[in-house]
C-alpha cells in the first residue's frame, strides 16, 4: 500500500514540533465528555480500570483507546479522542494500563510496549459482556506500538476487530530511546523518568524483597529503568531484550486488520527505523501518513479537534 498523503498543515506556531508536543501534552483542555469507570479482573488476579464514554444514542460500535507512557485516561488526548468519537456515534472504552488509573496495581509486574495480553483481556471483556459487534483500536505512542504488536503477533484477532488508528509510534523502541536520551529531549525524559522512578519507589513498598534502594539509585536514564525494573518484571533478559521483542515494526507484515499509522515527520521521539516505509509498501492493511508536522501526539487542530482526532473518526467511518 503506498503512503497515505497528508494535508495537515497547522498555525506557523504549532508547526513547530516542541511547541506542538508541550501544548498538546501540558496546556490543552479538553471539556465536557463524561467517563464512567468500571474495574474488570485479569486472568493473573490483577485488575485494570477501564473509563467508559457513551454516545447519546445506543450504538453496536466501540473504541478501545490507549494511552502511551506515563499516561491515563484523563490526558487530553485521550478525552479530545472520546469527544471526537462519542460526538460521532461510537462508544469508547479508554483503557487504563496496570498502576496508571490513581491506584498501584496489585501484582509486581505493571505495563510495558508489549504487554498485548491486557489488550487481550479488554477485548475478550466487551466480547462477552458487551453488546458490540464492530470494535476499533486507537492508540497514542507506547499504546499505539502494543495495538499495532497485538494485530501481527500472531494472536487470534477476532472478527469483530475492523479496524485501528496508531498516532506518533516508536515502532523500532531502540530507536526512539536513543532519541529520548539525546540533548534534544532532555527535558521529556527527565519529566518520564521522575514519573516512574516516583511509581518504582511505591512498587518497593509493595515488594521490599525485589526492589532495592540501590535500584533506585541507579535509574539515571531510561534505559536503566528498564534494565532494571521493566525488563525483569516482565520476563525479559534486558532493556535491549525487551526493545527487540516487543517492537511493533517486525509485526507490522502481518498485520490483516486495516490499520492507519501516523507520525509526524517532526516527532523529536521518533528516529529513522521507526517510519515504516518499506513495511507500509508491501502491506495490504497498514496505511502509513507522515505529516510533515505535528511533534508527538501534537497535530493541532481547529475547534479543540487535533487533526488525528478528526483523521480517526474519518478512517473508522468508511470501515463501517
Amino acid at each position: 500500500m503506498p503512503l497515505v498523503s497528508s494535508n495537515y498543515d497547522p498555525p506557523l506556531f504549532f508547526k513547530n514540533g516542541h511547541l506542538a508536543t508541550v501544548y498538546s501534552g501540558l496546556l490543552r483542555k479538553v471539556t465536557g465528555i463524561p467517563q464512567e469507570r468500571q474495574r474488570i479482573s485479569l486472568p493473573d488476579g490483577d485488575f485494570l480500570d477501564l473509563d467508559w464514554s457513551l454516545p447519546t444514542s445506543p450504538t453496536t460500535k466501540v473504541v478501545v483507546v490507549l494511552h502511551g507512557l506515563e499516561g491515563n485516561a484523563q490526558r487530553p488526548y485521550i478525552q479530545g479522542s472520546a469527544k471526537a468519537l462519542v460526538t460521532t456515534g461510537y462508544a469508547v472504552c479508554a483503557v487504563n494500563f496496570r498502576g496508571c488509573s490513581g491506584e498501584p496495581n496489585t501484582l509486581y509486574r505493571s505495563y510495558h510496549s508489549g504487554a498485548t495480553e491486557d489488550l487481550i483481556a479488554v477485548v475478550d471483556y466487551i466480547l462477552h459482556a458487551k453488546k458490540y459487534t464492530q470494535i476499533y483500536l486507537k492508540g497514542f505512542s507506547l499504546g499505539g506500538n502494543l495495538l499495532l504488536k497485538y494485530l501481527g503477533e500472531g494472536t487470534s484477532v477476532p472478527a469483530e476487530i475492523k479496524g485501528a488508528v496508531a498516532v506518533s509510534v516508536p515502532c523500532q523502541l531502540a530507536d526512539s530511546l536513543s532519541q529520548l536520551l539525546s540533548f534534544k529531549n532532555i527535558a521529556y525524559s527527565a519529566r518520564f523518568k521522575k514519573n516512574l522512578v516516583e511509581k518504582l519507589k511505591a512498587k518497593q513498598q509493595l515488594f521490599p524483597e525485589k526492589i532495592s534502594d540501590a535500584d533506585i539509585k541507579n535509574v539515571v536514564t531510561l534505559k536503566d529503568f528498564d534494565d532494571i525494573y521493566t525488563s525483569k518484571a516482565h520476563g525479559f533478559t534486558d532493556a535491549m531484550d525487551y526493545y527487540t521483542q516487543c517492537s511493533c515494526l517486525q509485526f507490522l507484515k502481518n498485520v490483516q486488520v486495516p490499520s492507519l499509522l501516523i507520525n509526524a515527520q517532526n516527532d523529536s521521539f521518533l528516529g529513522e527505523d521507526c517510519y515504516p516505509i518499506e513495511e507500509a509498501k508491501y502491506s495490504s492493511a497498514v496505511f502509513l501518513e507522515i505529516p510533515k508536522y505535528g511533534g508527538h501526539v501534537g497535530f493541532h487542530g481547529t475547534s479543540n479537534f487535533t487533526y488525528t482526532e478528526r483523521r480517526a473518526v474519518e478512517f473508522f467511518s468508511k470501515l463501517g
